[in-house]
């Protein structure tokens, strides 16, 4: 087992390959609950009597087996359990925070293939864990304690609670970010679940707003999450948007934290526009706090120049919502998000949550009554050139000095009318590049360079596993 576990969103990897076996999913629980039962997160609250830990999972296959083995953890440990089954990832943070839990927990691996699994935890109040919270369960996990080798018995063994009504209570929170007076009653809308978390919740919560809903992959059958869907296939709602004439497409990853749109005519926005179009309307109305939008490094300095015009700034953090999250709670700001669709509304969530910033988007649309085609116009984005590569190894970027050869001409060449940034996924073993500059043909050109140095260096043999260049 890797002597880390934890990446830049929980654990993740192959199911039943290490550390996302039952074999660690047992050890995990019970170091979530010793860390959890006994103040390690940081919980204010007082001591109580029993200690909950909520834990929900996303629709795949293995999902069965590793939840399993998490009750025998946190349960061995005498916690009690309270099982929500299928929701996305901000349903399970917000019953834990609804709930009173000590802790939350999700088994999904996002829009990673259904052949990944992953373990995010939440704590008491629905944000995510401190990197120090998650060094202690780590610690515990592989190297153990000698509280280790408690085994409560008899009624203080932990217990096991069905919280049945979980999904209605995730689809009635999500409602209340919506304007009470509003309805959808005028809005045809598409929707892609991926097949995913959000199956059944997405569709509840758009149709009981009163939208005409024509809906797309939400029949999961434990292999389908993601497949040729959801937001990592975004081709499927832009089809989809076109067959039913809808008024906009709306399309989730695996495990609902994130989402994309598709306009009337089938163009599809990424996270930049969205994220655009919400700060530049909370700005108008005095809500975007201290005027100021938080990103990560991937976005497209053209939302820089269009927050900055109508008196606002952005505000640029490492990827990763986590980091994204630490510097709104650091600086009391209310909206953030990244270019891949993980928004973050915190005046009404604690972590991204795919149909609540969906919510914001038709709320616009209404207000407006401006078709979604005419509201990204708002943003005038620099081309950018992203390739996704497929590695064998992860070693510093700053030993690969061929890459970085070629990393500083293309700096130069740009001569700071553009940039150029590389880096490791922390949930894949994948290497990212990001290209921005005014000359597509020229930023096309470099990022071939640069990529074929990556692939001789540390690229995987698979030849297919190379994603092809895509300028947005």
């Amino acid at each position: 087992m890797s002597e880390k576990l934890f990446g830049t969103d929980g654990i993740r990897g192959t199911a039943n390959i290490e550390p996302i076996t039952a074999e660690t999913a047992l050890r995990l629980g019970r170091a979530a609950a010793y860390v959890f039962s006994t103040g390690g997160s940081g919980n204010p609250n007082p001591p109580r009597e029993r200690h909950t830990i909520v834990l929900g999972r996303d629709t795949r296959l293995s999902g069965y087996m590793l939840e399993s083995a998490i009750v025998a953890g946190i349960t061995s440990l005498g916690v009690d359990v309270l099982l929500v089954g299928p929701l996305p990832t901000p349903g399970v943070a917000y019953i834990t925070r609804s709930l009173r839990a000590d802790a939350g927990m999700i088994l999904s691996a996002s829009h990673n293939p259904y052949e990944d699994n992953g373990i995010k935890f939440f704590r008491y109040d629905g944000y995510k864990l401190s990197h120090s919270v998650e060094a202690s369960i780590e610690r515990f996990v592989l190297l153990g304690t000698r509280r280790s080798i408690i085994h409560p018995t008899a009624a203080k063994i932990g217990r096991v609670v069905h919280v049945d009504d979980a999904l209605i209570r995730y689809v009635e929170h999500a409602k209340r970010s919506f304007p009470h007076s509003y309805t959808l009653g005028n809005l045809r809308i598409a929707l892609d679940c991926a097949n995913g978390a959000a199956y059944k919740s997405s569709p509840n919560i758009l149709r009981e707003l009163g939208a005409d809903l024509c809906v797309l992959h939400d029949a999961p059958n434990g292999i389908n999450i993601n497949k040729d869907s959801g937001s990592t296939f975004p081709q499927a709602i832009q089809k989809f948007v076109l067959k039913t004439r809808a008024h906009v497409g709306i399309t989730h990853d695996g495990d609902a934290d994130r989402v994309l749109f598709c306009d009337e005519k089938g163009d599809l926005l990424d996270g930049d526009e969205i994220m655009a179009i919400v700060a530049l309307d909370s700005l108008r109305k005095h809500l975007l706090v201290k005027k100021t939008l938080v990103a990560t490094v991937m976005s497209n300095v053209g939302l820089d120049e269009a927050i900055t015009r109508c008196g606002g700034r952005v505000i640029r953090t490492n990827v990763g919502d986590r980091y994204l999250m630490e510097e709104m709670l650091r600086n009391g700001l209310n909206i953030g998000g990244e270019q891949s669709g993980h928004l973050i509304f915190r005046d009404y969530t604690t972590t991204g949550d795919g149909i609540v910033s969906a919510l914001q988007i038709l709320r616009i649309m209404i207000e407006s009554r401006k078709p979604l085609s005419e509201l990204k116009r708002c943003l005038v984005k620099y081309p950018q050139v992203q390739r996704n590569l497929m590695v064998r190894k992860k070693p510093p970027i700053s030993s690969l000095s061929h890459v970085q050869n070629l990393i500083e001409h293309a700096r130069k060449v740009l001569k700071g009318r553009g940039r150029v940034l590389l880096r490791y996924s922390g949930t894949e073993p994948k290497i990212r590049l990001l290209i921005e500059g005014q000359d597509e043909r020229q930023i096309a050109k470099m990022a071939k360079r640069i990529t074929d140095a990556l692939f001789a260096a540390i690229g995987t043999q698979d030849g297919q596993s190379q994603i092809p260049c895509s300028l947005t």
